[in-house]
């Protein structure tokens, strides 16, 4: 008897939404970047800023979680967390990581690789203070990646932290928690393309500043 098909072997989706070519980059991998973000923002809508932000742990080994982009300049890529939490861990043993945006609904995919640096005391507690007061108080709630009984009484916590800062109008942003820019040295743009002849153009910066262009095989 022939076994169920398993969804890893149902029929392969045909890519034919766009194209990308050499007439369409832009002379910076940045303003190219930020060209797709919008297009992601328009079509794809929450959560159009998700990557896979991924480390190297002590032992070596990759390890990939979803964050959210929050900022995009000339240095990089910015995003937010606990600094003592796994991914903080990592990206102050080891400060190299990649970044991966995929939206399905654009047939887009775009990969960066760079060194990764701690933002500044005064860039992190502008971020923190745009926040939502409950986010902030989450902040100091949370030791991110730590081991909890299985019954947490995360009400009581709250409580006890909305105690501690009652009578402040912004809460400070913890010590622990903080910002990254992950700085941009290679950047690929895939276009999903029909019979998987995809388009793929990769930037990568030279010794002098100025970006190499190049275009890699399906």
């Amino acid at each position: 008897m022939k076994n169920p098909q398993s969804p890893l072997e149902q029929a392969r989706k045909q890519y034919d939404q766009g194209a990308l070519n050499r007439s369409d980059l832009k002379e910076s991998p940045i303003e190219l970047l930020q060209d797709w973000l919008e297009v992601a923002e328009k079509v794809v809508g929450d959560d159009f800023q998700a990557m896979v932000l991924s480390t190297l742990d002590a032992f070596g080994f990759p390890t990939g979680r979803v964050v959210l982009a929050r900022g995009l300049g000339l240095d990089g890529i910015r995003f937010f967390t606990n600094y003592e939490s796994e991914k903080g861990r990592n990206l102050m043993e080891h400060p190299k990581a990649s970044a991966t945006f995929f939206w399905k609904e654009l047939e887009r995919q775009v990969r960066v690789r760079g060194v990764v640096w701690k933002l500044s005391e005064m860039d992190s507690d502008q971020y923190f203070a745009s926040r939502p007061r409950d986010s902030q108080l989450g902040a100091w709630m949370s030791s991110q990646s730590e081991t909890l009984p299985d019954e947490m009484d995360w009400e009581s916590s709250r409580q006890k932290w909305e105690q501690q800062f009652k009578d402040l109008p912004n809460i400070p942003r913890p010590p622990h928690w903080g910002g990254f820019v992950l700085s941009i040295q290679t950047i690929e743009f895939w276009q999903g393309r029909p019979n998987r002849l995809h388009d793929r153009w990769e930037y990568a910066i030279q010794a002098d500043g100025a970006w190499k262009i190049s275009r890699l095989s399906p």
